[in-house]
């Protein structure tokens, strides 16, 4: 799996995260390892209290095609200030383990 690209999509709401991967999962071969809740930086003058991170890997190629399709999902509902996506196109073994930590867990 070292040889898989990272991806990263935090944006401003869990509905907004997961209709954005929804569409991301549909466009390209991504597998989602986890996700992670916080309180968004100004979080008394947010309209949406939540920022979602999303983890996910795939090929470079793949991960690259979601990250670009889950920002444009996101993006009709939230301001593009409110969504980040970020590819590590190379990846320790290591790093993986790290991936399905989170405050929201899988059963």
């Amino acid at each position: 799996m070292d040889r898989y690209a990272l991806g990263f999509l935090e944006v401003q709401g869990y509905s907004v995260a997961l209709a954005a991967m929804d569409r991301a999962c549909k466009t390209a071969n991504i597998t989602i390892h986890g996700m992670d809740c916080n309180n968004p930086p100004d979080e008394k003058n947010a309209v949406i209290p939540v920022m979602v991170q999303v983890k996910f890997t795939g090929s470079i190629s793949d991960v690259q095609m979601a990250l670009e399709v889950a920002r444009e999902a996101a993006c009709e509902y939230v301001s593009p200030n409110e969504v980040m996506i970020r590819c590590i196109p190379s990846s320790s073994k290591e790093l993986h383990a790290l991936l399905p930590l989170g405050k929201v867990r899988r059963k």
